[in-house]
């Protein structure tokens, strides 16, 4: 019997499920981390992850080297990634899922990574390991060994817009670029991340964590179908740009907009934090134009 073909979000028991009858057709990966203490996601893994998982760091697997201009979490190496996650014992069409214990802000930036590299089997576990630990499922300790998958690369199911297509985009407005930082750091307030407080002129905000509901689970299609419509105005999917402050929050938005099926948003990777390091580039602060 086939099994089923997950692309955005999976549940706990069917997660459960499919590691209980079939685990060689799942590979899972753990991707908490904390952008103020690189190790805390790791320490978490190593004390308790959901049976079977391979932890990815943010900073060490699932970004590119920093140069100073290029964001504080560029993409990583197409080639390099694919080794890695092959290293991991990745197959070509194996279901990836993708969990952290913070709302999927990590695990959304591998469930992209993986359309990138042209790998659609790939969904998020939706409400993370709180989910899993909420239905009563244990966790493990054991770092699972790994044998090398086949995994290759294939035409990306997910597209890019780099930083001088955003500069042109301000005269043009082809483009409509919806930031997923919280509302007070997309005002150009409280900013602590980056050197520079404010949003790319032009943009609107989306914050992420509007598409979770208060136990941490996705709201429903319908709902964020809604709510992404109100955002965007009658701008298509297509000719929609998501950032954040650096590429990784901006993925969320991205599976929150392929839940609602709404399909086609690029993702600039450079995001707040590669815009504002070019000091000629210009900088908005206040309230979204239409909230």
């Amino acid at each position: 019997m086939p099994h089923t073909h997950y692309t955005t979000l999976i549940l706990a028991t069917n997660l459960a499920e499919r590691l209980a009858n079939a685990p060689e057709s799942v590979l899972v990966f753990d991707c908490s981390f904390d952008l103020t203490n690189p190790d805390a996601g790791e320490q978490a893994y190593a004390s308790g992850h959901i049976p079977g998982a391979h932890y990815l760091h943010l900073e060490r697997d699932l970004s590119g080297p920093k140069t100073g201009k290029n964001g504080r979490h560029p993409l990583p190496d197409r080639a390099g990634l694919v080794s890695k996650l092959a290293s991991h014992g990745l197959m070509q069409g194996q279901q990836v899922v993708a969990y952290d214990a913070h709302g999927g802000a990590y695990a959304a930036r591998l469930w992209w990574l993986l359309r990138w590299l042209g790998h659609d089997s790939v969904a998020l576990l939706d409400g993370g390991m709180q989910a899993w630990q909420a239905a009563g499922y244990a966790l493990d300790t054991a770092t699972p060994a790994a044998q090398r998958g086949d995994f290759k690369a294939a035409a990306p199911l997910a597209v890019t817009v780099d930083a001088h297509a955003l500069e042109q985009n301000l005269a043009t407005h082809d483009k409509l670029v919806v930031d997923a930082r919280s509302p007070d750091r997309y005002r150009g307030e409280n900013e602590t991340l980056d050197p520079v407080a404010g949003h790319i002129p032009g943009a609107v905000n989306r914050f992420f964590k509007d598409n979770l509901t208060a136990d941490g689970r996705f709201k429903p299609a319908h709902t964020l179908r809604d709510e992404f419509k109100a955002v965007v105005g009658a701008t298509s999917p297509e000719h929609v740009v998501l950032q954040c402050g650096s590429g990784v929050t901006a993925c969320h938005n991205a599976l929150a907009m392929e839940v609602a099926g709404l399909h086609g948003a690029a993702l600039y990777p450079g995001s707040w934090s590669e815009w504002c390091a070019e000091p000629t580039r210009p900088v908005a602060t206040g309230p979204n134009p239409n909230p």
